[in-house]
């Protein structure tokens, strides 16, 4: 790891912070603002795979995963009016779905790299954001894995209501994952700009120092 990839690293440590500041606040009744701010990890994640390889963008995630366990490690002793703002299927859920999306995003984006220049990263965000989703959203709060925190009580999560309040009966959680992801989709549609603004201007930027 060298000096030119601290700015990914800050990028990444900063978007795992903000995540875990925002995802104490909602926003409407399916989300927090921690929806919008965690997605922009993929970006990081994928412009420093496309600037400077594979190798860089996995240290980068794994100074994002580092910064997310000591976030997490923190909000297990911050009391909230549930109790911790963290519990143990929070943390195990999100440093294990962060961690495993991210590098699978990485595995992809690499074996897509030749293609279209938008290919690589749409594909991998797309594909690592479903796994992120889905892994986070059942550990945290499947009523399967209640036995990974026994004394944690997660039946509200459970609760039978309509999907977002208008599709078939399903359980709370299964509706807040749907809309967790739809932002994650939304939004890797949109970071397809700014990747190819960002990853133009670091490409110009190491040409101009050869």
């Amino acid at each position: 790891m060298t000096r030119i990839h601290l700015p990914g690293i800050l990028a990444m440590a900063t978007i795992v912070v903000a995540s875990n500041i925002l995802v104490q606040f909602l926003f409407g009744q399916w989300l927090t603002w921690g929806a919008f701010t965690y997605p922009f990890a993929f970006l990081v994640t994928d412009v420093m795979n496309r600037v400077y390889g594979a190798g860089p963008a996995r240290k980068v995630v794994f100074a994002g995963f580092i910064v997310g366990v000591i976030c997490s490690l923190i909000g297990t002793q911050i009391m909230g009016e549930f109790g911790p703002l963290v519990t143990l299927r929070i943390a195990i859920g999100s440093g294990l779905a962060f961690l495993t999306a991210q590098m699978l995003d990485v595995s992809i984006f690499s074996a897509l790299r030749q293609g279209a220049w938008w290919r690589a990263p749409l594909a991998s965000t797309l594909v690592g954001s479903v796994v992120d989703t889905t892994i986070f959203f059942s550990i945290a709060f499947s009523g399967a894995l209640t036995w990974i925190e026994p004394g944690n009580d997660v039946s509200w999560a459970g609760e039978m209501l309509p999907l977002l309040g208008t599709g078939p009966v399903a359980p709370l959680w299964v509706s807040l994952a749907v809309a967790d992801w739809m932002v994650k989709l939304s939004l890797a549609l949109l970071a397809l700009v700014p990747f190819r603004i960002i990853v133009n201007r670091l490409m110009a930027g190491q040409q101009s120092h050869s």
